[in-house]
Parts: C-alpha cells; structure tokens; sequence
C-alpha cells in the first residue's frame, strides 16, 4: 500500500457493483419487497442506502457517480406519492359513500318504526270504534289477506 488517501470510487475501482448494489435496493423498495428497513418505507437517498447495506448518508449529491441514481430515487419517490395520494382521494370517496349510505339506512329505519308504530296506533283507533276489546299483535291470518301481522313497537 502507497500512503496514498483512499477515496469512494468514483469511477468503478470494482466494477459497477457498487452502484448496482443502489439500484437493486431502490428496486426493492418500489416493490415493498425490502430486506433490511421495513416495509414500506419512505423512498429516500438514506432509505436506499441502508437498504443495499450501506451506512446512511453514503450516497451524496456532491459525487458525479451518484447524480442518475439520485435522479431515480427522487422519481421513484414521486411516483409513490402521486400515488399514495390517489389512493387517499379514493378511500376517501368510499369513506363518504359509507357515511351516506349509513345515514340512508338509519333513515330508512326511522321511517319504518314511525310506520310501525302508526299502524299499531291505527288498529288502537279502530278496534274503539269496532269495539274489540283486544288489539291483535299479529294479523288475523285469513286466506289471502296478506296481512303480515304488523306487531307493536318495541
């Protein structure tokens, strides 16, 4: 060894591996499929770095050999946002649509108890005008009366 200062390669000293070693690990974090960091992560010039086993902060914008790799992450990371934030417009469309089918649905049953419960106050009133000293619960089940036997509210 010459006592000369040793520096990151900048050119390929050992091949291109190095900087293909970055570009599987940004691959992998596209996909989810990380190995090292958790999944998911955030895209990030330190993200890739530590997912190709390197320390954070090994990939700087000042070193030339870096600059397309920094290009394709910045892209990469931007392509995850736009598309995490469609996915957060429509979840949040669905999340609307729930709520207004789920205000329909209380409407719905608010009506329907209303109505149940005007029917029974209906054959109150007339069973005091028929005279009929019991209000039946269930309807009289005479052949094609189609009465389903409306009950009283609970």
């Amino acid at each position: 060894m010459t006592g000369t200062k040793q520096s990151y390669p900048q050119s390929d000293d050992r091949g291109e591996s190095y900087l293909q070693d970055y570009l599987d690990a940004l691959g992998r974090l596209k996909t989810g499929d990380t190995r090292i960091v958790p999944k998911n992560s955030p895209i990030t010039n330190d993200m890739v770095s530590l997912e190709a086993g390197r320390k954070k902060g090994s990939i700087k914008k000042s070193r030339v050999a870096f600059s397309a790799l920094i290009a394709q992450i910045e892209s990469a990371a931007a392509e995850r946002r736009k598309r995490e934030t469609k996915q957060q417009a429509q979840l949040d469309k669905k999340k609307g649509e729930a709520a207004y089918y789920r205000m329909a649905y209380e409407a719905a049953l608010e009506r329907e108890l209303s109505l149940l419960y005007l029917v029974y106050e209906l054959k109150k009133d007339l069973a005091k005008l028929t005279g009929e000293k019991v209000i039946p619960i269930r309807g009289r089940n005479r052949a094609g009366d189609g009465d389903g036997g409306e009950g009283m509210p609970t």
